[in-house]
């Protein structure tokens, strides 16, 4: 079984908390396109990013990383 890349990861916990890409931006404090560039594989947030993406998201850096299941 392949493993999830980070970008669909990013997407998929979203979508399951029921974010648009300019909501989840703003309260990562981020612009709506830094959320796309995640969400298409071409940046990776840095450290406070995923910080703030994990309390956005509700989940730990494991499952952003795909350490975890979803």
């Amino acid at each position: 079984m392949k493993e999830k890349e980070f970008k669909d990861i990013i997407k998929e916990l979203r979508l399951e908390a029921g974010l648009s890409i300019t909501a989840l931006a703003k309260k990562v404090g981020v612009s709506p396109t830094c959320v796309c560039y995640w969400e298409n594989g071409k940046r990776k947030p840095n450290y406070e990013q995923l910080q703030r993406l994990c309390e956005a998201l509700g989940v730990s850096a494991d499952t952003i990383l795909g350490l975890d299941e979803i």
